[in-house]
């Protein structure tokens, strides 16, 4: 029986969180050392995120922290998961990563998403709307039509135009059925929603229109993953980020991940206790057997092309070990196939 690990590709959105008592410039420096690291672990590709005014994200100029990363490293793709264009002009981020591809040619992905921030404060800092997320079609079309040189405004966008950068469709919401009819590569989640999942990808497949970027669909799922030696040490993993959501949801603000010793120590509500215990529940995590068994569940499930892993966490020792597990997952099953 084949293996649906062994025919996949497995690769890394790192969203460079904060950690409580540590700048946010060190998350940032973490995020390059964690592309190289990945780099030689064998993954396919290192993404970074986009979020603006996010006590808990230092990540907030992609295109500027994937330049560093491409330069950190030397043959995984480096991309973005992704840049939120409803908050850009389409030329300037054809642009961008023009001049990424011109600097780094065939390792850039362009990543795109169509969320105009959290809060309604750092929408008015953006001097954008949530209806603005509703033009994020017409958006996406006007930015790939800078790289054809198609534009009816007569410009060129140097140096996007004639570079082939693959285009990738975060599929938050309408965006299974806009990269369907994109014919783009879409970008999916949450792996605890399986249905919910699964309902996206069959609707991005029943409408999906080959074009010059993609003959065939092509799917990618995204979320957490955590593997450790015992599934105890596995969900310690989970616990910061965890405990993070669980804040944001019930305070509303995302903060630094605070280490899982404390989070345990700390008296929480009943809402707070019920959030951060779904925040736990239906990850990815345990042994390498455990956590192999759930992946090759999950990718005939869905058939998936690729597993765009998301994990963040306070202990960075950790995170990198669980990385080092997961390669190892995929690797051993790639050499029996």
């Amino acid at each position: 029986m084949s293996s649906a690990i062994a025919s996949a590709r497995f690769s890394v959105l790192d969203r460079s969180r904060t950690r409580e008592g540590r700048p946010g410039a060190e998350a940032l420096r973490d995020t390059v050392r964690l592309a190289r690291e990945v780099e030689a672990l064998g993954y396919n590709r290192f993404w970074v995120s986009e979020h603006h005014g996010v006590p808990g994200v230092a990540g907030s100029a992609p295109t500027v922290l994937a330049a560093a990363v491409a330069a950190a490293t030397s043959r995984i793709r480096v991309g973005t998961g992704g840049v939120m264009l409803p908050n850009h002009r389409p030329l300037v981020v054809a642009e961008q990563f023009g001049v990424l591809e011109a600097l780094f040619p065939g390792r850039v992905d362009m990543g795109l998403g169509r969320s105009v921030g959290f809060t309604d404060g750092v929408r008015r800092a953006l001097g954008r709307g949530k209806n603005d997320a509703d033009d994020f079609a017409a958006q996406l079309d006007e930015l790939l039509g800078w790289f054809r040189g198609t534009s009816p405004t007569g410009v060129h966008a140097r140096p996007a135009e004639g570079l082939s950068v693959p285009p990738f469709v975060l599929a938050m919401g309408e965006g299974a059925s806009i990269a369907a009819r994109a014919g783009l590569p879409m970008v999916i989640g949450d792996l605890r929603d399986r249905q919910r999942m699964l309902r996206g990808i069959d609707r991005y497949r029943a409408a999906f229109r080959p074009s010059p970027w993609a003959r065939e669909p092509y799917v990618v799922i995204s979320g957490t993953v955590a593997v450790a030696a015992t599934p105890d040490e596995a969900r310690r993993i989970l616990i910061p980020e965890a405990w993070s959501m669980a804040h944001a949801r019930t305070h509303g603000t995302f903060p630094p991940l605070p280490p899982a010793g404390r989070v345990e120590s700390l008296p929480m509500t009943a809402k707070e206790r019920g959030r951060y215990e779904s925040g736990l529940a239906g990850q990815l995590a345990g042994t390498e057997d455990q956590v192999a068994h759930e992946l090759e569940t999950v990718l005939k499930e869905t058939g998936a092309q690729e597993l765009l892993v998301t994990t963040s966490t306070y202990d960075r020792t950790a995170l990198l070990d669980s990385y080092r597990r997961l390669a190892r997952i995929f690797t051993t099953r790639t050499r029996r196939s």
